[in-house]
């Protein structure tokens, strides 16, 4: 019997009638766990560490629903160290120092898992620094967020971080077969593929949106739930639109953005564009950015284009959403396709090299004021 403070929140006898489907069809062990092929597949590094209960201070990283907590959960119940978990929201940092205490006087090693770690402040890092960088504690830290923006860099040298990727269709389409056979639904393919393109990638939107179509459906006479198309739609209305307006998201589909436009792809630049908005982002923001590649990326090989770009800031400020998504897609198209010629920021940004680097120049005695 393993003496742990939290393993017992994971065993099957203390899991309640009313657990969430995605929490049951939570995978118990590597065998079993579905994605991560990179990281976790026979022979890599992560896989070798749990494998031999040989972990030290990890931090993973990625978005919903693809699989951290589980392999957490795994590793809580592969362990023969004290197994702890805190949520970053919702501890404060003298509850830190009472686990960093109690580990400090525990004989065996203690891991702890650390939900939503980009929550925690500067000070509630530090806290934790000492006791990880020591090995009194190994820490397992979970977060949605690029950690390189929200942890400091003295936790992140001591601690490995593995990035989590978004399932594939293929995952999605192992894990329906597996509830299919638990729940004992029959799927029809289009009511599979439903699910999976508006689950993008994310397992516990696909298996929430399951427990609803299950729950809301009669049996058929053999005892299986006939899961259509209709109840698919039903389940999962909206698809969701992956993008972090403060994190990679955020920079990731603007650079997207902005480069489809300088390489004159069209239908690219409208593409991000629309995810952007569909995300919520700020049309400000957008039209800014806008302007900004009027003159740097079209510059002087096409000066209305900074007109252009100017009337409409104006105009998408003034009449808002969702008609400034119009004004929008006339400029992106009016960009992606005008002729480019960068020499406005090329030439600054040679000037003021000259500025920084090499000695300043006195104003000619031809030009200077009379």
């Amino acid at each position: 019997m393993k003496n742990t403070d939290y393993t017992d929140l994971f065993r099957k006898e203390n899991i309640s009638k009313k657990e969430p489907l995605a929490s049951k069809m939570s995978p118990k062990t590597l065998n079993e766990f579905i994605g991560q092929k990179h990281i976790l597949a026979e022979g890599k590094l992560l896989r070798r560490a749990v494998d031999s209960d040989n972990l030290s201070s990890v931090i993973f990283h990625g978005p919903s629903g693809c699989g951290k907590s589980a392999l957490a959960k795994i590793i809580a119940d592969k362990t023969e160290a004290s197994f702890q978990e805190i949520n970053a929201v919702t501890s404060g940092v003298d509850e830190l120092r009472k686990i960093v205490a109690v580990a400090e006087n525990r004989a065996k090693k203690t891991i702890l898992l650390v939900d939503e770690i980009h929550h925690f402040n500067k000070s509630q890092q530090d806290c934790l620094l000492p006791s990880v960088e020591n090995g009194t504690i190994i820490m397992i830290g979970i977060t949605t967020e690029n950690p390189y923006f929200y942890i400091n860099s003295a936790l992140l040298s001591r601690s490995m971080v593995f990035e989590f990727k978004k399932l594939t269709d293929n995952d999605l389409e192992k894990i329906l077969k597996r509830v299919a056979v638990k729940l004992k639904i029959n799927f029809d393919e289009a009511a599979e593929n439903h699910l999976i393109k508006y689950s993008e990638g994310d397992a516990r939107r696909l298996l929430n949106a399951v427990e609803i179509g299950y729950s809301t459906t009669d049996k058929n006479r053999n005892g299986f739930i006939d899961f259509t198309l209709s109840i698919a739609e039903e389940s999962i209305q909206k698809k969701t639109v992956i993008y972090d307006k403060k994190g990679d998201g955020h920079y990731d589909t603007i650079s997207a953005f902005i480069k489809s436009m300088r390489a004159g792809n069209t239908d690219d630049a409208l593409y991000w564009l629309a995810k952007m908005l569909s995300a919520g982002e700020d049309p400000r923001f957008v039209i800014r950015r806008l302007v900004i590649f009027a003159s740097e990326d079209v510059g002087n090989a096409d000066p209305s284009a900074l007109i252009l770009a100017s009337s409409a800031l104006k105009v998408v400020e003034f009449i808002g959403m969702p008609e400034a998504k119009i004004i929008l897609s006339q400029l992106t198209i009016y960009l992606s396709r005008a002729k480019k010629l960068r020499e406005a920021i090329d030439k600054i940004e040679e000037s003021t090299k000259k500025i920084e680097k090499e000695k300043i120049i006195d104003v000619p005695q031809s030009l200077k004021n009379k």
